[in-house]
């Protein structure tokens, strides 16, 4: 089957968090229609099961799949971690791009040799965070946190709000504490506190956003496979949620500063459908 390079990619995730992906990849492929869909239905993925996380991801990608997406980012550290391998094994001629911990560049960075990760639950259990561990934090202290509740107050999106500072100085004071110059963060929803995470760790500490890495790796593998979209017109991007559209409007100008329409997802009997389809 032929894909025409004016074909959308697919970008998922749990909720709003790959908007932080999305935002990256805006900023680097503005001429690329996307599709989006954050599965609010089910968020959090970090505290759901590996296998939930594996079944949704599966599902995800054919609602995708079935809209034309020529390319997936699984926008999400969890189901990265849970279902990046069995999604490419069980579609081998798609392209997927997903999230990994940003272990190495930290290491590579740290003059203390003290890194927090900020990360979900899901993701700290998973053989790929144990993997990049392996390979990339000899002789880094890693100091790691599943920030409980956080993910919760960016979906509602309190990015300054008392209880997110509250979970977040809570978070980081004990690695301040230990000497961390570096700060990791593991889920594609942690970006948008960054202003707030900076103002608690001070400019001393160097916090990296993995988003960016990922738009250059969409756009790498886009021109590997001959599928990087033409043109110098801004592409549109067509919304979906799991959960409520009016939540995830609303959200859209604040975390992305654009407009959008959010149409309904549904989950019946364990696949996920459009209402109008």
């Amino acid at each position: 089957m032929t894909v025409s390079k004016a074909a959308a990619i697919g970008v998922f995730d749990s909720g709003v968090g790959g908007l932080s992906v999305l935002r990256a990849i805006r900023q680097q492929l503005p001429s690329q229609p996307v599709i989006y869909i954050g599965d609010q239905y089910h968020v959090p993925y970090g505290q759901r099961s590996l296998e939930e996380v594996r079944q949704f991801s599966t599902e995800v990608t054919k609602f995708l799949l079935a809209r034309g997406a020529k390319l997936i980012i699984v926008a999400c550290n969890t189901a990265s971690a849970a279902a990046l391998h069995s999604l490419r094994a069980e579609f081998p001629d798609v392209p997927f791009v997903g999230m990994e911990p940003a272990v190495k560049p930290a290491a590579e960075q740290t003059h203390t040799g003290m890194v927090g990760v900020l990360a979900t639950y899901a993701t700290f259990q998973t053989a790929l965070y144990a993997s990049v561990v392996e390979r990339f934090a000899n002789g880094v202290t890693l100091l790691q946190d599943p920030c409980i509740g956080l993910v919760g107050e960016i979906e509602k999106g309190n990015l300054s709000s008392d209880e997110t500072r509250k979970i977040l100085k809570g978070i980081l004071d004990p690695m301040l504490a230990e000497g961390i110059d570096t700060v990791v963060l593991g889920c594609t929803h942690y970006p948008f506190v960054i202003p707030l995470v900076q103002e608690i760790v001070g400019p001393d500490v160097r916090v990296i956003d993995p988003a960016p890495a990922v738009a250059r790796q969409t756009k790498r593998l886009l021109e590997e496979h001959g599928l990087l979209a033409q043109g110098n017109e801004p592409a549109g991007v067509e919304y979906f949620t799991s959960g409520d559209p009016a939540g995830m409007k609303k959200l859209l100008p604040q975390f992305i500063g654009e407009q959008g329409i959010v149409k309904q997802a549904t989950w019946i009997d364990g696949r996920l459908q459009a209402d109008y389809s």
